[in-house]
């Protein structure tokens, strides 16, 4: 075969980096991409035009990027995730690139300012939480890190919900985030793959499940990919996130239409597309439960196909190549399916033995545990397994078997261990507990934190843990310092800059250099002035988005997080309602002003979360219209919580609350953003608060609260919360409130359950923590009085978070898991590789 060459002359020349090459592809992309003039554009316009323009910039690294990978058959990082929650990304993308100063200059020159077209773009409607929210900064950093790294997950055409907050309550609104075109992403229409559900196994007498097995689905649906570039800061390197959209394997039945039944001519479209139509459905419903089985499995299945496409096409197909070509991370317990759906494929489509096949199972896969709370730990019945995938819920009872054996050689006789350490639980309905099965199909399971991983050991996974020494870890999560500083807070990352250098954005640890600024007096008022600035600007979106006016110069004291109830919304909420009864039994006090801030959604099924809402929202109306309070006290509920608006509030946060019951945080990151920007911690021994304690010292830290060993004594001897409330007149005072119906007026009962749930339940021990958190909130808005202590404790917070990088957390992941190794991708817009379309085809899709 002849070597055809492909000539560069077909390539649209790179533009330059100044603000007129910047401008000129803005002007082109709005014209002939657009159809617009400058004249009849809109903000979307501008922004679309400027969003293709930027893109321009990505595509050629991004295609470059590939073929590193394609050429130099590295080992490859794959991050599969239910959730990426990714915010806004033209800021982002502009910072990594290093075009931010120049994009602005551009616009401005058409008149125009980049802030108000940034308005224009919706938050990615791809996750929810913390959990998203981790996997999106872990995806910054593997590229900035040079890791030949993807990401997988789906395509949701609606986020979680869009909340807002009617007469009080949370009400849900679609999260239609894809209303108009995204313009960072690329449809691969024909990049599909055939996803399988329902119907039966067939094999031939004698051949066991362990053999090759012909699955006869009753039905199919086409995974479509998505891809949306992910650059990393100060390199060449662009690495892909694909998102899959399902559509159905055949959309429209043309002879019911043509019968007159236009309904069900599009049925089969309409049930295959739910798969990724909405995050997280609810799943109280047997319907929902099935709908979001499905949801994972289609995710698992049309990556893993992905995944052994490009493996063959990059290996030729030498499957002993296979652990260290690929290395797949599990982003918690939702991907479980992942393993037995790598067996079907290996087994039953590529002709591998079963022994061969588990081999690179446990050779391939590793699994973060995220949390310990037991409904976050999914269990599918057998049932529905046997209905939906029935041939996984083989393969699963082969592992299970297999397994059990060789616990039974290990423990002779031991059947309660047996039961224990079963991957399905036969008390009452038969179940799948998918967190075993990821523990048993990976070769390493890591926590997120080290208590969390401590806990993870001694307790949900203790037999586990002795069966397989070596297999767990710790991990420490970690957050990008480009989105949650350089972006969010650019004055103050400019302050830094100017102080130590800009080596911190890469290297986190150097911020330990601001040590010695904290004792020069000019800095800190600099650093004060700019805190100031943030919390100004807050004040203005508080008054917008709530309706509430807040002062600049009070204390901004802030809980952002999911809303659930272990992470003690509520507990804040009684320590509000303690200090409104303080300003009213003392008015002339003079106490110090502040400003409290909640936001988070609470689960549309989940009834005490939403309620807990409710009841911050009466206080907040309470004490906001009461002239005695006159401005020492505000509250506001901040709606719709999500990145963009966290990019405002955590760097205006003086007092960050992360109060959660011990033991029950896996992790948390919301606490490393509001150290990070200089907020002052008020928690638990949680999570990493623990080890935010021992990085920047117990005595710039405000600790209170049961440690997790405490709390688990008191569970063991039987906790009554009626103890700690009778020892409490000011416990009994807010509760009481609460008996009363005071913040529920013409509503009576309307928060008897929150009563009820304190005063004789207390699951979440806030009544065991009340007092011991009520007297260190004391001691914290004590010290905020000496404004410049104050300041001289933020700045040290900040210097001794280098630990919290997400960079430092992949770092880890590459060396101790993936053992994975960077690629360096150099850019040279002059000489493209003549082999460009093999890459592309074939394995660097």
């Amino acid at each position: 075969m002849s070597d055809h060459r492909i000539s560069d002359s077909w390539r649209i020349q790179y533009q330059g980096s100044d603000a007129e090459s910047v401008q000129v592809g803005i002007l082109r992309n709005l014209e002939y991409r657009l159809a617009r003039d400058l004249h009849a554009a809109d903000r979307y316009d501008i922004y679309a035009s400027t969003a293709y323009a930027i893109s321009d910039y990505l595509i050629e690294r991004w295609i470059l990027t590939k073929q590193a990978y394609f050429t130099s058959k590295p080992k490859r990082v794959y991050y599969l995730s239910m959730e990426y929650l990714m915010g806004r990304s033209l800021t982002n993308n502009l910072i990594n690139l290093g075009l931010y100063d120049t994009c602005r200059d551009a616009l401005a020159g058409l008149g125009i300012l980049l802030d108000d077209i940034e308005e224009c773009e919706a938050d990615a409607g791809l996750g929810n939480g913390g959990l998203g929210r981790l996997a999106a900064c872990f995806l910054d950093s593997m590229a900035t890190m040079g890791l030949p790294a993807h990401g997988y997950g789906i395509r949701y055409n609606y986020g979680l919900f869009h909340q807002k907050i009617v007469n009080g309550r949370q009400v849900e609104r679609p999260d239609h985030w894809l209303a108009l075109p995204n313009p960072w992403e690329i449809a691969r229409p024909t990049h599909t793959f055939t996803v399988h559900f329902g119907g039966h196994t067939e094999r031939p007498p004698g051949i066991t499940g362990a053999e090759r097995t012909a699955w006869m689905p009753a039905g199919d649906v086409t995974a479509m990919a998505y891809d949306t570039p992910i650059p990393g800061y100060g390199t060449e390197t662009v690495n892909t996130l694909r998102l899959w959209t399902a559509q159905a394997a055949e959309e429209f039945d043309f002879d019911v239409f043509s019968s007159g039944d236009y309904i069900a001519a599009c049925e089969k479209q309409v049930l295959s597309e739910n798969i990724s139509k909405v995050l997280y459905p609810n799943d109280s419903s047997l319907l929902g439960k099935e709908l979001r089985l499905k949801q994972e499995y289609f995710l698992v299945s049309a990556s893993l196909q992905d995944i052994l496409r490009r493996f063959k096409h990059d290996h030729d197909g030498h499957w002993a190549l296979l652990p260290d070509a690929i290395a797949i991370q599990l982003n918690d317990t939702h991907q479980a399916l992942a393993i037995p759906e790598f067996l079907r494929l290996l087994v039953d489509v590529e002709g591998l033995s079963w022994e061969t096949a588990w081999d690179l199972c446990t050779r391939t896969f590793a699994y973060t545990n995220h949390t310990l709370m037991p409904e976050a730990l999914e269990e599918w019945s057998v049932a529905l397994l046997e209905s939906l995938l029935p041939r996984h819920m083989e393969i699963i009872y082969l592992i299970n078997h297999f397994f059990l054996m060789d616990v039974a050689r290990r423990y002779p006789g031991d059947v309660d261990r047996l039961a224990r350490m079963s991957i399905i639980a036969e008390d009452g309905v038969k179940r799948v507990r998918m967190a075993y099965l990821a523990v048993v199909g990976s070769h390493h399971v890591n926590g997120v934190a080290e208590l969390h991983s401590r806990l993870m050991q001694e307790t949900l996974f203790r037999d586990f843990a002795d069966f397989f020494p070596g297999k767990f870890t710790n991990k420490t999560n970690g957050i990008t310092p480009r989105r949650w500083l350089l972006k969010s807070n650019p004055r103050l990352a400019g302050l830094i800059t100017e102080a130590i250098g800009s080596g911190w954005v890469t290297d986190l640890s150097q911020l330990r250099g601001l040590e010695p600024f904290a004792e020069d007096a000019g800095f800190r008022d600099e650093w004060r002035t700019i805190k100031r600035g943030n919390k100004a600007g807050m004040a203005e979106l508080i008054t917008r988005d709530a309706g509430v006016s807040v002062s600049p110069d009070s204390l901004f004291d802030v809980q952002v997080k999911r809303m659930h109830e272990y992470k003690r919304q509520l507990l804040f909420a009684l320590r509000i309602i303690a200090d409104y009864l303080r300003i009213k039994e003392h008015p002339h006090t003079g106490p110090v002003p502040c400003t409290c801030l909640i936001g988070g959604k609470a689960a549309p099924g989940y009834y005490m979360a939403k309620l807990t809402i409710h009841l911050i929202t009466r206080i907040a109306e309470m004490v906001n219209r009461d002239p005695e309070v006159n401005g020492s006290l505000r509250v506001a509920f901040l709606p719709n919580y999500r990145v963009s608006l966290a990019e405002q509030l955590i760097p205006a946060a003086d007092l960050s609350e992360q109060i959660s019951t011990a033991g029950m945080e896996a992790s948390g990151t919301g606490n490393m953003k509001f150290a990070l920007n200089g907020a002052l911690t008020i928690g638990t021994l949680d999570g990493a608060n623990i080890e935010i304690r021992d990085e920047v010292g117990a005595e710039h830290i405000f600790i209170f609260g049961h440690t997790a060993e405490e709390i688990a004594e008191l569970r063991q001897q039987g906790y009554r919360p009626g103890e700690y409330i009778a020892r409490s007149p000011e416990l009994q005072a807010v509760l009481h409130l609460l008996d009363i119906d005071f913040f529920s007026p013409g509503e009576p009962g309307l928060f008897r359950p929150l009563y009820d749930a304190l005063v004789f339940h207390d699951p979440f021990f806030l009544m065991a923590d009340f007092d011991l958190y009520r007297a260190c909130h004391d001691r914290a808005v004590d010290m905020y009085r000496d404004r410049d202590a104050w300041t001289r404790l933020s700045i040290l917070n900040v210097a001794r978070c280098g630990k919290f990088s997400s960079d430092r957390t992949i770092l880890e992941y590459a060396r101790d898991i993936w053992h994975a190794e960077p690629v360096r991708v150099q850019f040279d817009q002059n000489a493209l590789p003549h082999n460009l379309l093999a890459g592309v085809q074939g394995g660097g899709g």
